[in-house]
Order: C-alpha cells, then sequence, then structure tokens
C-alpha cells in the first residue's frame, strides 16, 4: 500500500507524539509497504535544518518538509497545502496526526474531494482535560473544519481503551481503532552499564534518584510531583530528584519557583533534554520513574523506563494506567500529592517490591508494545479502511461532490 502521514511537525522537542509518528512510519516501511511522512520544518521560535520539498529518506521512509509559516501556532504552510492537494490521490491511505491544524483542514478536504480514506489520530485532544483548553478557539475551528473531518473520517485511531472513552462524546459514533505505540527492543537490547548517569552528579552518590522525564509542560503534574516529592523527605531524606526533558513554553521557571517555596532546591536537579545513550543512562539509573499527568494520551517515556526495568509510578490520567495495573507493571495513583507520596515512599523503601515490579514493566512492554506487533495491528487497520472505501465510492463521490459545491 502506499500510506502518507501528514503531521504538523517532526522536531524532537514535541516529544512522543513525534516519536510515534516516525517509529509509527518505520513500522509500516519495514513490512514491505511504501509510506511518506508530509510536515513542516517547525522547531519551537526556530526551524529545522532539512531540505524543504524534497524527499529526506529516514528508516525506509520518504519524510517532505515544507517551510512553516505564521501563524505559527497553527501550523500554517500554503506549500504544504499545495502539496496535499496534488499528491494525496497517489496514495491508498492517509493517516493524519492531531486535530485543530492547519494540515488537519488541508487533509481532509483534500481526502474527500478526492475519494482518498483518511484516518485520524487525536493523540489525546479529545481527552476533556485538554478538550476544554483554549475551548472558543476550538469551538470555531470544529465548526470551520473539525467536526465534520471527524464525521467523515474512515475512523479514529486511538493508543489506549481509555483514550477512546474519553474521546467519545467528541466523536460522533465515528469508528476507533485502538493501536498502541510501541518500541524498538533493539534500541534497548544494550544498555549502559548503571552508574554512568550518576557519575556525572556527585550529589547522587549513595542517594535515591526519582525520575521525572518528559516535557516541561503544564499538563504533566510537576506541581504535584514537587509536593509530593517534599512530602517523600520526611521519609526518604537520601532521595533526589532528578527533572530531564525539554522546556519548550518556558515552564521550568514556573517549576523552579515550586521548588523554592517547598525548600527543596539542593534536592533537585535538572539535566534539560537528553537523548540516545544519555536518554538511556538515566532512565538505567533511576530509582523509581514518575508521571503524575493531569493529562497523558499513552506516555511513550514511561514505557520506556519499563524496559529498561525501572518501576514507575504515574497518574490514573496516563491512558495506560489500565494496563499497568491489570499487569502489576507500576503503581497508579491519583492526581494527588499526598497519594503520590505515599506511593513513592512504600516503593522506594521496598527494594524487593520496586524489583519484581520493574521485571513485570519489562514483561508487559515486550508482550504488548513492540513496533513489529504494533505494525501488524496498524496495517489491518489500513486495508479495512482501503477495502470499505473501495466499496462504498460511488456513494462518497456523490457526497463530495455536493461538498464541493457548497465551499
Amino acid at each position: 500500500m502506499k500510506i502518507l502521514h501528514v503531521t504538523v511537525n517532526l522536531a524532537p522537542r514535541y516529544g512522543g507524539v513525534v516519536q510515534a509518528v516516525l517509529d509509527m512510519a518505520g513500522a509500516l516501511a519495514a513490512r514491505g509497504h511504501e509510506v511518506t511522512i508530509y510536515t513542516t520544518n517547525q522547531d519551537g521560535p526556530e526551524q529545522l535544518d532539512v531540505p524543504l520539498n524534497e524527499p529526506v529518506m529516514r528508516d525506509g521512509v520518504e519524510v517532505r518538509y515544507f517551510p512553516i509559516q505564521n501563524p505559527r501556532f497553527w501550523g500554517t504552510s500554503l506549500p504544504l497545502a499545495e502539496a496535499l492537494k496534488a499528491d494525496i490521490p497517489k496514495f491508498d491511505v492517509v493517516h493524519t496526526h492531531g486535530l485543530y491544524l492547519f494540515h488537519d483542514l488541508c487533509t481532509g478536504h483534500y481526502c474527500r474531494k478526492h475519494g482518498v480514506p483518511y484516518i485520524m489520530q487525536p493523540h489525546g485532544t479529545l481527552d476533556p482535560y485538554m478538550y476544554q483548553r483554549h475551548r472558543y478557539r476550538k469551538s470555531i475551528m470544529e465548526t470551520l473544519f473539525g467536526n465534520r473531518n471527524i464525521k467523515r473520517a474512515s475512523g479514529l485511531i486511538y493508543t489506549t481503551e481509555e483514550e477512546k472513552i474519553l474521546a467519545k462524546p467528541y466523536t460522533f459514533g465515528a469508528e476507533g481503532y485502538i493501536v498502541p505505540n510501541g518500541l524498538d527492543m533493539s534500541d534497548y537490547e544494550t544498555l549502559p552499564e548503571k552508574g554512568r548517569f550518576r557519575s556525572q552528579y556527585p550529589q547522587l552518590q549513595d542517594q535515591k534518584m526519582v525520575l521525572f522525564f518528559s516535557r516541561l509542560n503544564f499538563k504533566k503534574g510537576l506541581d504535584i510531583l514537587i509536593r509530593a516529592f517534599s512530602i517523600v523527605q520526611a521519609q526518604h531524606p537520601d532521595s533526589m530528584l532528578v527533572i530531564t526533558g525539554p522546556d519548550n513554553e518556558n515552564f521550568g521557571a514556573r517549576a523552579r519557583e515550586w521548588i523554592q517555596e517547598e525548600g527543596i532546591e539542593s534536592k533537585v536537579i535538572f539535566t534539560g533534554m537528553l537523548t540516545g545513550q544519555e536518554k538511556l543512562a538515566v532512565l538505567r539509573d533511576a530509582d523509581l520513574f514518575v508521571l503524575p499527568s493531569y493529562s497523558e494520551n499513552f506516555g511513550i517515556a514511561v514505557i520506556e523506563a519499563m524496559v529498561c526495568g525501572t518501576p514507575v509510578m504515574i497518574s490514573d490520567k496516563v491512558n495506560i494506567w489500565r494496563e499497568l495495573e491489570a499487569n502489576r507493571a507500576g503503581r497508579v495513583a491519583p492526581c494527588s500529592p499526598e497519594l503520590f507520596a505515599e506511593g513513592m515512599n512504600e516503593l522506594l523503601a521496598d527494594k524487593e517490591l520496586s524489583t519484581a515490579m520493574g521485571q513485570r514493566g519489562r514483561e508487559l512492554v515486550q508482550n504488548l508494545y513492540q513496533w513489529e506487533r504494533v505494525g501488524e495491528s496498524l496495517e489491518k487497520v489500513y486495508m479495512a479502511v482501503h477495502r470499505d472505501a473501495g466499496q462504498s465510492r460511488p456513494r462518497l463521490q456523490k457526497v463530495v461532490a455536493n461538498e464541493t459545491r457548497r465551499m
């Protein structure tokens, strides 16, 4: 099949969604499909140093970057729109990532115009917590194109059953498929020697290391974590909090204020964003990974920690919490500093419990979250969508003709 993925950006600073798009495209290419990604060169306030409007091969996937334009918050790129208009008819199925954005508008319109089936993946934007954010602006987008895109899509892809349940009130009964994110296990076959990360920070020696590994962002629950860690200090004064991740919105300044208010400046280390072996080293050395998010579509960093054998504790707003709880592969708590502190204290105090949990976490990733298996599931969705679109093409063409006349 010829498959097109469309997403607003591919800069590493944007976290798990970017990695998920690249990995799922790579998994499909490995299964013999012809996979292309259309995106922009957006990288925060800057631009990626990449060729524009020409193919860049990446793990068997053709990536085409188009220039980001104002208004940047909308992911605007008129050259991207022109390319979609010209090229969408060449593909068997189109998979668009994210809602309320410029590429979302263009992809839905040209797919319907050319009778090409398209699948939408909201990546958590239909979680009630995120759905209410910037509600006025989003309601305009929904009226102009968003609701129509969902109603006419061949289906929506969710990474967990929890995400599907949360999104149900906003999807007009659209077909939903559950396809999790995954990891390439070959990237984790050889892990750094324990102690490599700690050796860079003398203050970590002989300390229990609690790790926050995610973007520094309003929804990640850093306020919960900092208060919880302050409570933990009473029982575990030999613990340190390491905060690792990109700070795209200067949210780190707010986090530092909370740390100062709690009087724990000497117990917290900020590392910035880590990648490659440095990322694996910090995950490997952590005694406990924590993610108390208010909203989290999947949590790719959670399964990265799990595959490194690190015990994890997450909020019940991280959508893989049901899977972790059912397999005893992680500790789950509500978004409460006191309850988070209770779980952190128990795991930091019981090495045997933590080790067993880390082992079960690694086994869960191996069983459910490998891209090889995820790619097979995604392939089945595409083939079903393509088949169904072929059977309904005459009716679809009539609907599109009527819609086009109104525009």
